[in-house]
């Protein structure tokens, strides 16, 4: 595997904490700016709904830049709304610095999973992805919990000083390990939304986007679960958060060597085990001994699913991936917006917070159902020659 795939992998992991770290700052923002912890869980879907928007537009707009051009001009921006977030007393524009900062983090993804795809080749097209998603997964090991810290500590806005700070050593490292001419086969915009009309793309992109629900449903109010249901002391909840991501490591490494062979089956697998373990939170959310476990069960499979997705989503776009990969992306951020919006009605009505398993289940049988689906409708070929020619 390149060593640039593992750049964009680590340039994931400084946005990626940022996307991830506001579940453990839920409590110390909601303080600060004087709005209810549902309200400020909201900026996890602002940001979700940034990345909804801006995956496609970007990924349309600079098709024919560089490459490593179009992923330093999104790093910039990031860094600086990260800046901007920082310095403000405003929930309402803390909230839009987190769409602006969404929007080209979207772009982000979108341009390096293209680029991880194609310097990775067709035979580890899942294997790239697992190790750029992976960025992701440490960000939820290392990032959160660091940057939970850091807000329970010096303030949230330290951790968004931080995230400012390693994008900006992120620049660096694109700089110098991509590439920095344009790609040998240029894009066609046409060809793309010919790519586009594949049902089969679409049914990947339910799946994405109601097993990502069921992930962010419960992700999105861990701190406050593990505080007022389960009962553990605030400063345990940084190590719970990074168990949580020990746990999302070891399931996106185990998929990422499955996936490209048996993608169905890996997607099985993990969504029924995220099933289980949803339940299993719902119903042990108030014992200790037993929540734990399984938080760390519901990141090792709800992270599982991720490599296989997304190899999936790359083998139907064939030869047109950059819109494919973006609205990828978009379907992903539809899931991130939809889970913790759900969850947090269920929460204002009064549900408590167990019920956020109950929510992440549901979702997961719907992923369960996209995935029997497209299982049905797909050629029938043996499942190791479907993967190899995708």
């Amino acid at each position: 595997m390149p060593f640039a795939v593992y750049l964009l992998g680590a340039a994931i992991f400084a946005q990626g904490t940022s996307e991830l770290m506001l579940a453990g700052l839920l409590p110390e923002i909601s303080g600060d700016l004087n709005v209810s912890i549902p309200a400020a869980g909201l900026l996890i879907s602002a940001f979700a709904i940034g990345m909804l928007v801006g995956a496609p537009i970007l990924a349309v707009a600079t098709l024919r830049w560089s490459r490593r051009t179009a992923m330093l001009a999104f790093l910039v921006v990031f860094a600086l709304t990260h800046v901007a977030g920082a310095l403000t007393t405003s929930y309402g524009f803390l909230l839009a610095t987190r769409v602006a900062g969404a929007f080209v983090y979207a772009g982000f993804w979108a341009v390096a999973s293209v680029t991880a795809i194609e310097l990775a080749g067709p035979q580890s097209r899942a294997r790239a992805m697992s190790i750029l998603a992976g960025g992701l997964t440490i960000a939820s090991i290392v990032g959160l919990p660091a940057g939970t810290a850091l807000g329970q500590h010096l303030g949230w806005q330290s951790a968004f000083w931080a995230v400012a700070a390693m994008s900006a050593i992120a620049m660096i490292g694109v700089v110098f390990t991509i590439p920095g001419g344009r790609s040998a086969t240029t894009p066609e915009l046409r060809q793309e939304f010919r790519a586009m009309r594949n049902p089969g793309l679409w049914l990947a992109y339910g799946t994405t986007a109601l097993s990502t629900a069921a992930i962010l449903a419960i992700f999105s109010y861990l701190a406050p679960l593990l505080t007022e249901t389960t009962g553990l002391p605030e400063a345990w909840v940084p190590a719970v958060l990074a168990v949580y991501g020990v746990g999302a490591l070891i399931g996106i490494t185990s998929a990422g060597r499955t996936a490209d062979r048996r993608p169905f089956t890996t997607l099985t697998v993990a969504l029924i085990g995220l099933i289980v373990a949803a339940i299993a939170l719902a119903l042990g959310a108030g014992t200790p001994w037993l929540a734990v476990p399984v938080i760390v069960l519901v990141g090792a499979f709800g992270f599982a699913i991720n490599p296989a997705v997304n190899g999936r989503v790359f083998s139907l776009a064939g030869s047109a991936p950059t819109l494919a990969a973006a609205f990828n992306v978009s379907a992903f951020n539809v899931g991130i917006t939809v889970g913790p919006w759900l969850a947090g009605l269920a929460l204002d009505a009064g549900a408590g917070y167990p019920s956020v398993g109950w929510i992440s289940a549901l979702f997961g049988v719907l992923a369960l159902g996209t995935v029997i689906v497209a299982v049905r409708l797909r050629a029938p070929a043996p499942e190791p020659t479907y993967a190899s020619t995708t």
